[in-house]
């Protein structure tokens, strides 16, 4: 024995288990083949990750049902890999759909006691990630999209087992091994000259960032920390968003460009508005942005103090304009009125992008809604809600599984999506819904000619 952690990496026969090792491994030490049975005996193949070395246990594909002497001997093998292994990845044709071997195999991994991770193959482009929704359903972990044959997700999948091994090698630290969560980013971002550093300079309690009565003061995102009960958050700074007609000179142009990447690597936004002028067209065109970038979204009506917009029209305007429905709070940057509301809920904003709805939940909420709302129908066909899991956070995505999403109308996909806010309490967090249809199972005639993706 090497001394080294080893994971064992088990699957049905023909799941791409070996080409996966070899993405890994960053060679290609073990045999592939598109026939399946190629592997037979378990190998050890050293690999190392983030500083870790680990050695990977190659076994040939699981078929429990085979009574076959050879396949029996396979089987025999992988067992042994899964007794002397530290961690188990389980892998899935994602493509092939879900299938009865895999859950036979699940439970035996289940059993056995091992800390498992499950991963999604065959996913080759990042679009065809919600194909691995339906592995929820094998209950060893949530399912992590990859393709060996093209590399996609292989850096996730190792950041995760070595973050897995990590935890099982210090007593100290949890079994789940759960690294902590980086602070959470807040960009605050509006048209030029509504009082952005205004807002932030207060928050702050600070002049930390320039303030000017002339429009475009800020021209690149300034990064601030501030401590929140004990919690650190960064606040960032962007230049005014301008109609791309405005913009003059290349120094506009690459604030603009940089104030959009501040958006894309934050977590949640603060759109900055003029209340004297009330909510305008650019405001909305900023919260937008804010959306497409994946940000979770508040609407400050800055100088509140001096104004008397009609606040209900604002709400009303908001939630008929934009899709995430922000909620829409007053403040003054020059008396300091609202900040501290303003900025604990841009942070709530955050922290609900970055959770995550157990599937079982999230399932029953997908029967309550079809009950009370039942889903459309064209030519006598009507769309089915088999499943639903979510496979991402920040913002949050969802893969429901249907079985024909051409029967999908906009109104009842609005509708779902606005439920799904209701229940989850989501205003102001870009959700993503994929309609994804269901795959047949392997050597089954089940769903024959449904669509796949």
């Amino acid at each position: 024995m090497s001394g080294r952690q080893s994971v064992a990496v088990v699957g049905f026969p023909n799941a791409g288990k070996s080409t996966l090792i070899n993405r890994l491994a960053g060679g290609r030490d073990a045999v592939t083949h598109h026939e399946a049975g190629v592997t037979r005996d378990r190998r050890r193949l050293r690999c190392e990750w983030n500083g870790l070395e680990f050695d990977l246990i190659d076994t040939g594909g699981m078929d429990l049902v085979d009574v076959d002497e050879l396949a029996r001997s396979i089987q025999e093998q992988a067992r042994l890999a899964i007794d002397e292994a530290d961690l188990v990845l389980v892998v899935v044709d994602a493509k092939a759909g879900l299938g009865p071997g895999d859950a036979e195999l699940a439970d035996l991994v289940r059993r056995s006691g091992r800390p498992t991770l499950l991963a999604a193959n065959k996913i080759d482009r990042t679009e065809d990630a919600p194909q691995g929704a339906e592995l929820h359903r094998l209950g060893v972990g949530d399912p992590l999209p990859v393709s060996a044959a093209h590399g996609l997700g292989t850096g996730d999948l190792l950041d995760a087992v070595v973050e897995r091994l990590r935890s099982l090698a210090s007593p100290l630290e949890p079994e789940d091994g759960e690294s902590p969560e980086p602070p959470p980013r807040i960009a605050i971002v509006g048209r030029p000259n509504v009082g952005k550093s205004s807002l932030l300079n207060k928050l702050l309690g600070s002049e930390r960032v320039i303030v000017s009565e002339r429009a475009g003061t800020t021209r690149d995102p300034v990064d601030t920390e501030l401590e929140l009960d004990g919690r650190l958050i960064v606040l960032v700074d962007t230049a005014g968003l301008r109609r791309r007609s405005r913009v003059s000179g290349s120094v506009d142009y690459f604030s603009q460009i940089r104030t959009q990447q501040a958006a894309d690597r934050a977590d949640a936004a603060i759109v900055v508005c003029d209340a004297s002028e009330g909510l305008a067209s650019d405001d909305l065109r900023a919260a937008e942005l804010a959306m497409k970038a994946g940000c979770a979204t508040v609407l400050a009506l800055n100088k509140w103090d001096i104004t008397r917009t009609d606040l209900d029209d604002a709400k009303a305007r908001a939630e008929r304009k934009l899709r995430l429905r922000p909620p829409v709070l007053t403040c003054s940057a020059l008396t300091g009125r609202g900040m501290e509301r303003l900025l604990r809920q841009a942070v709530e904003l955050a922290d609900r992008s970055g959770s995550r709805i157990p599937t079982s939940d999230l399932n029953r909420f997908l029967a309550d809604v079809v009950a009370k709302n039942e889903p459309p129908q064209r030519r006598g066909r009507r769309l089915r809600i088999y499943y639903g899991a979510q496979v991402e956070r920040r913002p949050p995505r969802f893969a429901v599984q249907v079985n024909d999403r051409k029967l999908l109308n906009r109104d009842w996909a609005y509708y779902m999506e606005n439920r799904l806010r209701d229940a989850y309490d989501l205003e102001g967090v870009p959700l993503v819904i994929d309609y994804v249809p269901k795959s047949g199972r392997r050597g089954s005639g089940e769903e024959k000619g449904s669509a796949r993706r």
